[in-house]
C-alpha cells in the first residue's frame, strides 16, 4: 500500500512563489457559490460577455475540416504573421519584418520576453497596480519587481518621470501596459514619447502591453513601438483575446528585435511545440475580416463604463474616475473602513457581488476595487443596487 501520509517531497523555491491568478480563482470561488443556487453578480473577470464572431469560429472549424490539425511552424503561419504585419501597418503607421513577428499566448510572451532579457538578481520596472502576471513571472524567475505608483491624482497613468528615477544599472526592462489593468487609465501621447525615450536613452528594453488597444473611448491609442519600430529596443505585445472575445482561444502576438524573436522562437519550440494552425486560422479571419464588430461592442462598452461610473459615484463610501480605455474600473473604496479584501468579502458575502480585491494587482492597489464592465447592462444596475443597499 502506498504511504500517502509522508512528508511531501521537496519543491523548488520558485515553484513555492507560484500563486496564480487571483481573478481566476475568484471566478471559481463564485462558480461553486453558484452551484448553490446563490445569485452572482460577476465583476471580477476581464472575459467579454460577447461571442467570438461567427465568420472567426468557422474559420478554424474549416481549417480542422481541412487536416489541418498537425504541427505549425514554431513562430506562427506566415500568413497570420502577415496579417500581423499589416495590423501593424494600419494601426502604428509601421511595417515591422517576417522575422520580427512571432505568434502564440500573450502571456506566454510576457515569460518569454523576461528570460531572454533578465537574468536573476536583475530589476524590471512594472506599474503598480499592474496586471498580476508580471509579478507571479518575476517572482517565480527571481528578478526584482522595481514598482512604479500609479496614482489616483494622475488619472492612474504611469509616470515617465517616476520610472527614470527608478532606473539603476541593473534595470534591464521597463513594462508599460496602456490602456491598462485594471485601472482602465491610458497614457498620453507625449507621456509614451518619453517612455520610449528613457529606453532608447539608457538602452534598456521597453515591454509594451497592448492588448486593449482598440478598447478606448475618447482619444486614439498611442503606441511607443513607432519610435524604433520594435527594431532595438521596445517591443510589442498584443493579443485576440479581448479585442476579438477570443479569450478561450490563447492567442496573441509579439513584435521585437529580431535577436530577440530567434531566441523566443527556441522557447517555442521547447515548451509549446508551436500554436495550433486551426486558431491561427481564427486569428487570420479576426484581422481581415469585417471589423464593424469592434465598433458596435466599443460602443456598448462605453454605454456601461458611463452607467456603472455613474452608479457607483452613488453609493456611499466609494468614489469612481471615469476609465479612459479597457473595461475595467477601479473604484476606491477607502471612505467605507474597509481593507480591499475586507471589501471584497463583504460585497460577495452580502450582496453576491464579486469583485477583485486592489491588492491582488500590487500593493498600491490598497483602497481600491477592480470591477469589469463585461457582463449585461441589466446585471451591472441590479448588482449595484443590491451593493448599494447593503452600504447604506
Amino acid at each position: 500500500m502506498i504511504n500517502k501520509s509522508s512528508k511531501n517531497l521537496y519543491i523548488s523555491k520558485a515553484a513555492q512563489k507560484l500563486s496564480g491568478s487571483p481573478a481566476l480563482q475568484l471566478l471559481t470561488k463564485a462558480k461553486k457559490l453558484e452551484s448553490y443556487g446563490k445569485k452572482i453578480y460577476h465583476f471580477e473577470i476581464g472575459d467579454p460577455d460577447f461571442n467570438t464572431p461567427a465568420r472567426i469560429s468557422m474559420a478554424a472549424i474549416r481549417s480542422i475540416k481541412n487536416g489541418e490539425t498537425h504541427y505549425a511552424p514554431p513562430l506562427g503561419l506566415k500568413e497570420l504573421r502577415e496579417a500581423i504585419r499589416l495590423e501593424t501597418k494600419g494601426s502604428l503607421g509601421f511595417k515591422p519584418d517576417l522575422e520580427q513577428v512571432a505568434v502564440a499566448p500573450a502571456k506566454s510572451f510576457i515569460y518569454f520576453v523576461a528570460r531572454c532579457v533578465l537574468n536573476p538578481g536583475e530589476e524590471v520596472i512594472v506599474p503598480d497596480p499592474g496586471f498580476s502576471s508580471y509579478y507571479a513571472v518575476f517572482d517565480f524567475m527571481g528578478v526584482r519587481c522595481i514598482r512604479v505608483p500609479l496614482l489616483e491624482r494622475n488619472n492612474f497613468r504611469m509616470s515617465p518621470d517616476d520610472v527614470a528615477k527608478k532606473i539603476t544599472p541593473k534595470t534591464r526592462l521597463i513594462i508599460i501596459n496602456s490602456p491598462h489593468n485594471p485601472t482602465g487609465s491610458a497614457m498620453t501621447k507625449e507621456e509614451i514619447k518619453k517612455m520610449a525615450q528613457i529606453a532608447l536613452k539608457n538602452n534598456i528594453y521597453l515591454l509594451s502591453d497592448e492588448i486593449y488597444d482598440k478598447i478606448i473611448y475618447d482619444r486614439p491609442h498611442y503606441s511607443p513601438a513607432i519610435y524604433d519600430e520594435c527594431g532595438k529596443n521596445i517591443i510589442l505585445l498584443n493579443s485576440f483575446s479581448k479585442t476579438y472575445a477570443m479569450t478561450g482561444w490563447r492567442l496573441g502576438w509579439i513584435v521585437a528585435p529580431e535577436n530577440i524573436i530567434k531566441k523566443i522562437s527556441f522557447l517555442i519550440e521547447s515548451i509549446l511545440s508551436s500554436t495550433p494552425s486551426f486558431i491561427q486560422r481564427a486569428g487570420i479571419e479576426a484581422l481581415e475580416g469585417n471589423q464593424s464588430f469592434l465598433k458596435e461592442n466599443l460602443a456598448q462598452y462605453r454605454k456601461r463604463r458611463d452607467i456603472m461610473v455613474k452608479l457607483l459615484n452613488q453609493i456611499p463610501g466609494i468614489k469612481c474616475l471615469k476609465p479612459e480605455g479597457a473595461f475595467y474600473v477601479f473604484p476606491n473604496i477607502k471612505a467605507t473602513g474597509m481593507t480591499s479584501k475586507q471589501f471584497s468579502d463583504f460585497a460577495l458575502s452580502k450582496a453576491g457581488v464579486i469583485v477583485v480585491p486592489g491588492t491582488d494587482f500590487g500593493i498600491n492597489g490598497e483602497g481600491y476595487v477592480r470591477m469589469t464592465f463585461t457582463l449585461s447592462m441589466k446585471d451591472i444596475k441590479e448588482g449595484l443596487k443590491k451593493l448599494k443597499l447593503t452600504l447604506s
